[in-house]
């Protein structure tokens, strides 16, 4: 799981570092860091709230298990 975690990391900082190269302006990487920013609150949001705060019994199993979560509250 960290070797997943670090390649999921190097990912994520060479697109960065790929996009701030192309365009480097101030503009573009405030809103890159906004959407890092934005992405990360969501994956928090669908795994840490919903199994603490909402719902005692929901696990942590991806992002498709928690949209049919979603869709079944919604029944």
């Amino acid at each position: 799981m960290y070797i997943k975690a670090a390649l999921m990391l190097a990912v994520g900082l060479l697109a960065s570092t790929i996009l701030l190269l192309i365009h480097p302006e101030l503009q573009v990487a405030a809103l890159l860091a906004t959407a890092v920013w934005g992405f990360c609150r969501a994956y928090y949001f669908a795994f840490y709230v919903i199994e603490h705060y909402v719902d005692g019994a929901y696990r942590f199993r991806g992002l498709v298990d928690f949209m049919r979560y979603l869709l079944r509250r919604r029944e």
